[in-house]
């Protein structure tokens, strides 16, 4: 096997790869064992690179070889096989971003209507949904995502692209705000 060592970590050559991926194209379990054992270092790297949380990265990168498991087939070597395995990566990992930001950013239904998972009488979910829609919208994502869903600030730091200082400190204003609006009422 043609593995080259650059900085301590494997690096296999170009026509290495290509005989893999031909041979996982021919449903060979063999050959994409061996292709993770090589490259999911890399494709996890590259991973955490644009998805900047090391859970979802790890997903992505066994999505990834599970695409290239069944997608080897149609593969055409150019000479750049980690190019097209990256590529199938990151086009992985803009997906989940987008996921991540749909579940994020909740629609105003679904915003509007969080407190039907809420105990209480019909007058106090009246009154909650009242006062969240007094927030503005990225003030009633962080509240609803941290003290509905359940969410650490830190996750929805991340899942609104926002840094962690910016939620704590709008969590703590639309907090201040939902208290000084109760006591008016």
């Amino acid at each position: 096997m043609a593995i080259l060592h650059v900085n301590n970590h494997k690096v296999a050559d170009a026509k290495m790869l290509d005989r893999m991926l031909k041979n996982i194209g021919l449903n060979d379990t063999d050959a994409l064992e061996q292709l993770y054992n090589t490259c999911s270092s890399s494709v996890y790297a590259y991973a955490l690179s644009l998805i900047k949380n090391p859970d979802e990265a790890k997903d992505v990168m066994h999505d990834a070889f599970l695409s290239i498991y069944k997608n080897a087939n149609t593969y055409n070597s150019v000479g750049k096989p980690m190019a097209w395995i990256l590529m199938i990566t990151k086009n992985l990992c803009f997906m989940r971003l987008r996921e991540l930001k749909k579940q994020a950013s909740f629609g105003d239904d679904y915003l509007n209507n969080t407190c039907h998972i809420l105990d209480g009488s019909a007058e106090d979910k009246i009154l909650i949904e009242n006062c969240i829609n007094n927030l503005d919208e990225i003030d009633r994502q962080i509240v609803v995502l941290h003290a509905v869903s359940g969410f650490k600030h830190r996750e929805i730091a991340s899942f609104l692209g926002i840094p962690l200082s910016t939620v704590l400190s709008k969590y703590s204003r639309a907090t201040a705000k939902l208290k000084n609006y109760l006591k008016e009422i």
